[in-house]
C-alpha cells in the first residue's frame, strides 16, 4: 500500500483536502545534484543505467516532497528500440541521423521485444520502488505516436516539424504504418512499466498542437485512444497534449483517469471543454516559477480555487524550465501543501 496515496485519489475522483502536487519534467535539469551527474554522464547514458535514472527520479522528492515520482527516461527510447538511430547532441538536442521518409526507411522499422531492447528501463522502475518505499507514487511515461513520428520523420526538434507534417499529408498510408508501429510498441512499452511497478502512466502528446483539430483527429488521438483502451483496466491513464484544448472533451471520454492542460487554457475552460467530470491536471506556466515565491504562492492558491481542490492534480502546463531557482520550486511545492479551503 502507497503511504501517500494522494495523487492515485485524485485520478480516481475521490475528494481530498487538497490536491496533489508534482512537476512534469521535476527529475532533471533544474537541479545542482542532477547537474553533478551530467558532468559524468552522457544522456542516454543517464537514462539507460537504472542505477542513475533510479537516483535521478528521487532527487527532487528528498528535496522537495512532491506527491508523485516521474521515472526518469526519455520518450525517444522508443524509436532506439525500433532500431532507429536516436542521439542526443549537446546544445542540439535529439538528432536521428536516417530519418523515416521512404517506404524502404519504413521496412527497417521493427516492432521490438519490449524486454530484450527496454529492460532497463523495467529495471530501473524496481530499483526506484525499493527507494521510494511505497512512500509515494511512480509515474511511468512514454511520447504520444504522432509526437515520436514528428522526430522519427523530422530527424531532429523544430518548431513546427514541417517534413513530419508534409509526410502525413503526401503520404498518409506510410504514416498510419508508422504511427502503428509506434503505437504497438507504447502499449507493450507501457505494460511492461505497469507489471515491474508504477502506478500510473501519462502519455505526452508534445506536438499534438502543431496539428490542426481535423488532422490532429486523423493522425494523433486514435492512436493516442489505442493506448488509452490497452492500459485504462491496468492502470490509471494521464494524457496530456500541449496546444490540444480543441481535443480536451475527446480525452476527457476517452477512458483516461485525468487530462493534462497547457497554461494557455483556462481552468474555467478547461473544466468546461472536458465536461467537467473528468479529473484535471496543470497548469502553471513553467516560466511562471520566474517570478518571487511569494508571487508563485498566491498564483497557485488562485490556480487551486479556480480548479477547485477535488478531481485536480497540480502541475505545471509544460516541463519545468533549467533556469528555475531551486526556491521557486519549493514555494510551488509548499503553496500547494499549505493550501486550505
Amino acid at each position: 500500500m502507497i503511504k501517500n496515496d494522494l495523487f492515485l485519489r485524485a485520478l480516481k475522483g475521490e475528494s481530498v483536502d487538497r490536491p496533489p502536487v508534482w512537476m512534469m519534467r521535476q527529475a532533471g535539469r533544474y537541479l545542482p545534484e542532477f547537474m553533478e551527474l551530467r558532468k559524468k554522464y552522457d544522456f542516454f547514458t543517464r537514462c539507460q543505467t537504472p542505477e542513475l535514472a533510479s537516483e535521478i527520479t528521487v532527487q527532487p522528492i528528498r528535496r522537495y516532497g512532491m506527491d508523485a515520482a516521474i521515472l526518469f527516461s526519455d520518450i525517444l527510447v522508443i524509436p532506439q528500440a525500433m532500431d532507429i538511430e536516436v542521439q542526443m547532441k549537446p546544445n542540439f538536442g535529439p538528432y536521428l541521423p536516417n530519418p523515416i521518409r521512404t517506404k524502404e526507411d519504413l521496412e527497417k522499422v521493427v516492432v521490438p521485444n519490449i524486454q530484450d531492447t527496454l529492460g532497463y528501463v523495467m529495471d530501473a522502475i524496481t530499483m526506484t520502488k525499493e527507494k521510494l518505499n511505497d512512500e509515494i507514487p511512480l509515474i511511468g511515461f512514454a511520447g504520444s505516436p504522432w509526437t515520436i513520428l514528428c522526430y522519427c520523420v523530422e530527424g531532429q526538434g523544430s518548431k513546427s516539424f514541417d517534413k513530419a507534417r508534409g509526410f502525413c499529408f503526401t503520404q498518409p498510408e506510410l504514416a498510419h504504418q508508422l504511427l502503428q508501429k509506434i503505437t504497438d510498441t507504447t502499449i507493450a512499452y507501457l505494460k511492461a512499466k505497469v507489471k515491474a511497478g508504477v502506478n500510473s502512466v501519462q502519455v505526452f502528446d508534445s506536438w499534438g498542437g502543431m496539428l490542426s483539430p481535423t488532422d490532429y483527429q486523423e493522425f494523433s488521438w486514435p492512436y493516442i485512444q489505442q493506448i488509452v483502451d490497452a492500459l485504462k483496466d491496468e492502470t490509471p491513464v494521464i494524457v496530456f497534449g500541449k496546444g490540444c484544448w480543441f481535443a480536451l472533451k475527446e480525452m476527457a471520454t476517452s477512458g483516461a483517469s485525468a487530462v493534462g492542460v497547457d497554461w494557455t487554457c483556462s481552468a474555467k475552460n478547461a473544466r468546461y471543454l472536458s465536461g467537467g467530470n473528468i479529473t484535471l491536471q496543470g497548469n502553471f506556466d513553467p516560466a511562471r516559477l520566474l517570478s518571487p515565491p511569494e508571487k508563485i504562492k498566491t498564483m497557485v492558491h488562485q490556480m487551486i480555487r479556480e480548479f477547485g481542490k477535488d478531481k485536480y492534480v497540480v502541475n505545471l502546463g509544460h516541463g519545468i524550465l533549467p533556469n528555475i531557482p531551486l526556491e521557486n520550486t519549493k514555494a510551488f511545492i509548499d503553496a500547494v501543501k499549505e493550501y486550505k479551503e
